[in-house]
């Protein structure tokens, strides 16, 4: 591959990142430039429930140093929004500055919360979890006494109910599903983690549905199956949704977030995929998943980065979960 050939990455998630890494490590010598839309250089995720929420943590948890940037000739541009890609022109449109051109182009750039849409979803104090940014917002006001609901006993919305419980918040954990994770975990784990929460002062309601939030300008309450629940601040967490805008406005086929083969190549010469939207041919499952999670980010973007340099790739890593509530981790 040319010296003159250029990567550009679009997100500059851990997925992204580690993209960059995998290019170089390969071999590949030309241009990368590694474009992201928040202010930090890239991070990993999973703290911004856990120890940093609860200010435990001053610092990020960053996927490379500062330095390594520099010495690896990697372009990162921060706070930086790309508003299209263009296919036949073979550059990405961002906004405020000249298209930018590419030879291979990586798309990683993640899911967003899914929002919740019923009466007062529009009011203050309704948070969602998934930058440093939200983290900082929502861990500035946990602290004793706060009346905290949580909407969602997923991965975000349990670990952030064991945060705010840890903060000494008043926490209720409303699900729709009779215990927390059961549609990932099963029920009789669900269960287990349903009883630590409880052992812990959690007020879990399984088997709700919420129905509306009340108030004035900011949240105060929220109505549910089972009755209102008075809250000072809510946070939702019923999952998230690929960021495929990109990828459908470049014509790109969509199929449970963008569909690639085991080497990340989506069906468009030149792009790759890697991350939470990426729609994987999976060669162990002779199947395609999906995987929302910080390891597969980790190992496949690394992956989609060595096949963009030219190598050989065939992704089959096994997906990988773990997760920490409390003093009790869970990996799988």
């Amino acid at each position: 591959m040319s010296d003159a050939e250029r990567i550009v990455v679009v997100g500059a998630s851990l997925a992204g990142a580690r993209a960059a890494e995998g290019a170089r490590e390969a071999g590949f010598e030309g241009s990368i430039v590694l474009i992201g839309e928040e202010p930090e250089r890239p991070y990993e995720r999973p703290p911004l429930s856990k120890d940093y929420l609860r200010g435990e943590k001053d610092d990020l948890s960053w996927v490379h140093e500062e330095s390594f940037y520099l010495e690896q000739d990697i372009d990162l541009r921060t706070s930086t929004v790309v508003s299209r890609v263009d296919r036949s022109a073979k550059t990405v449109l961002i906004e405020g500055s000249e298209p930018e051109p590419w030879d291979r182009l990586l798309l990683a750039t993640g899911c967003q919360p899914r929002r919740i849409d019923i009466p007062g979803s529009d009011l203050d104090g309704i948070h969602y979890l998934r930058t440093v940014a939200d983290s900082a917002a929502l861990g500035g006001q946990l602290g004793d006494g706060v009346r905290v609901v949580v909407v969602g006993a997923g991965w975000i919305g349990s670990e952030v109910a064991a945060s705010a419980r840890q903060k000494g918040c008043e926490v209720t954990l409303v699900e729709p599903q009779e215990v927390p994770l059961q549609s990932v975990l099963g029920t009789g784990i669900g269960e287990v983690y349903r009883d630590v929460h409880l052992e812990q002062g959690v007020d879990f309601k399984g088997g709700t549905s919420v129905e509306a939030f009340t108030g004035d300008a900011a949240v105060s309450g929220v109505k549910t199956t089972a009755g209102e629940i008075p809250a000072d601040l809510v946070v939702v967490g019923i999952g998230a949704e690929p960021r495929t805008g990109l990828a459908e406005a470049a014509g790109l086929e969509l199929n449970n977030g963008v569909p690639v083969d085991a080497g990340l190549r989506t069906e468009a010469e030149g792009i790759y995929a890697a991350g939470d939207i990426a729609n994987q041919f999976h060669p162990f499952f002779n199947d395609r998943i999906r995987v929302e999670h910080w390891a597969n980010a980790q190992r496949q973007g690394f992956a989609a980065g060595q096949s963009m340099a030219g190598a050989e790739v065939i992704y089959d890593e096994l997906p990988y979960f773990y997760s920490d509530q409390y003093e009790v981790g869970m990996e799988y």
